[in-house]
């Protein structure tokens, strides 16, 4: 199982990508909103990232992805469309689905996502 740390990681990383598709330009505002987090724990997040080569923050505090952070971010959304999906039509509903989703696509290995993914593929 992944650290903590690490998930966190990539539920920032998957969330600025899915508000930069949603609403263009990101701030730590934006981010703190979506994830109900505290701007502060949002800035020492941010801070992080930008330590790790995942993100850069602009002269008006907006955010981007590195090619790195990118990466990693649409890793992460990809295994939570597909499990979100998979579950669904399974029956699952829908809110709960994306929360399983969510603790499934961190810790999951790439070869068993790839099993899946193939498998998921082959029979729908």
């Amino acid at each position: 199982m992944k650290d903590r740390i690490f998930e966190s990681k990539e539920n920032y990383l998957e969330t600025i990508l899915i508000l930069h598709n949603r609403i263009g330009d990101v701030r730590s505002v934006d981010i703190a909103a979506e994830m109900e987090f505290s701007k502060p724990s949002v800035s020492v997040a941010m801070k992080n990232l930008r330590e790790d080569g995942c993100v850069t923050v602009d002269e008006n505090g907006f955010i981007s992805l590195t090619a790195k952070g990118k990466e990693i971010a649409e890793r992460v959304y990809e295994r939570h469309l597909l499990f979100t999906d998979w579950l669904t039509s399974l029956g699952v509903p829908e809110n709960i689905a994306a929360e399983d989703a969510c603790r499934i696509e961190h810790d999951l290995s790439a070869e068993s996502f790839a099993a899946i993914k193939e498998f998921i593929k082959k029979h729908s």
